[in-house]
């Protein structure tokens, strides 16, 4: 499915304010990016990018989004950025290169995916559907830590777990969640118990809280690392629209 341009709008919105930028970079960043497609030239006309620097900061952060990129670190990351083109500064090795004297390690590359309406999967049968935070926990204790440690379950506050009979007893199998991520967007995350996948269980765990997140008002963002190919995969079959990239490192 397509984006409204107006949910664009709101999605980098919601980026700058996370970034720590102005409200309007983004959006002013994607109209220059126009004009200079009308002009021949190519955006920024100087070869640049949205830069904030800032000392405190314990990570650097490069986040593309719809055409338009932006650089957050200590001063001395953006200049050793300078000059490096937005597809190799995506890249996780890049950062990682040039923070390798200031501790760079961790976090990696995410594909962002965005929705501002799905459609509603149907579920063959009729369902349980929990809401509590002890099927959430039960359901991680069987999953691999990477899994667990990139859904982050326990800091997405609305949790939606399928629940199946297994050995006669209702057991946890999946959880879709999300929160609010800077009062705006929907943060999501799906999380299925290895036994059960490649079932569409994921799909439809997903697909529930998406729907309850759109009722209450938010646009959807869907963040996951660029080697799940699970998550990338259940993305895309929901409908979700690709975004771009966030590619972070930690410092020290």
């Amino acid at each position: 499915m397509t984006l409204d341009s107006g949910s664009a709008d709101i999605i980098q919105l919601a980026w700058a304010r996370h970034l720590g930028l102005d409200d309007g970079v983004f959006a002013a960043a994607r109209m220059l990016d126009a004009d200079a497609a009308v002009s021949g030239a190519g955006w920024p006309p100087a070869g640049g990018r949205i830069l904030r620097a800032d000392e405190s900061r314990k990570s650097v952060d490069f986040v593309r989004l719809f055409g338009a990129s932006a650089l957050v670190g200590p001063q001395w990351a953006l200049d050793a950025a300078e000059g490096i083109p937005d597809e190799e500064l995506a890249q996780h090795v890049t950062l990682l290169t040039i923070t390798r004297h200031h501790g760079g390690h961790g976090l990696g590359a995410a594909a962002l995916f965005f929705a501002d309406d799905l459609p509603l999967l149907q579920p063959g049968e009729e369902l349980t559907v929990s809401h509590g935070n002890p099927e959430a926990i039960e359901l991680e204790g069987c999953c691999p830590p990477d899994d667990v440690n990139e859904v982050g379950l326990s800091e997405l506050e609305h949790r939606f777990t399928i629940l199946l009979d297994v050995q006669g007893r209702k057991a946890p199998v999946a959880c879709g969640a999300y929160t609010e991520w800077e009062g705006i967007l929907a943060h999501m995350g799906v999380l299925v118990d290895p036994d059960w996948r490649r079932r569409g269980l994921g799909s439809l765990a997903a697909s529930i809280a998406a729907h309850e997140a759109l009722t209450a008002g938010l646009t959807l963002q869907w963040r996951t690392d660029v080697s799940n190919k699970g998550a990338l995969a259940i993305a895309r079959s929901l409908g979700f629209s690709t975004g771009g990239i966030q590619t972070s490192v930690l410092l020290g």
